[in-house]
C-alpha cells in the first residue's frame, strides 16, 4: 500500500493537483505492480518563503539517504 507525499510550492490549481495525483498513482501501479486502488497520494502546499525551513532542510538535506531522485 504505497503512500506518496508531495510537497510543493503553493499555486497549483485543484485540477493540476488531481492530474498529478492520478499520474503518480498510475506510475506507482506500473512500477510496483500493485492495484491503483491501493495507492494514496497526498499533496502539501508550502509557501515559497517557508520552503527552505519546512522542506529542504528537514526532508532533503537531513534525510539525503532517502532521496532517490533529485
Amino acid at each position: 500500500m504505497p503512500h506518496v507525499i508531495i510537497k510543493m510550492v503553493e499555486g497549483r490549481t485543484e485540477e493540476q493537483k488531481r492530474a498529478l495525483a492520478d499520474a503518480l498513482a498510475s506510475a506507482v501501479t506500473a512500477s510496483l505492480g500493485c492495484g491503483e486502488d491501493l495507492v494514496s497520494v497526498a499533496i502539501e502546499d508550502v509557501r515559497d518563503e517557508d520552503w527552505m525551513a519546512s522542506v529542504y532542510v528537514p526532508d532533503i538535506r537531513q534525510r539525503s539517504g532517502t532521496i532517490y531522485r533529485m
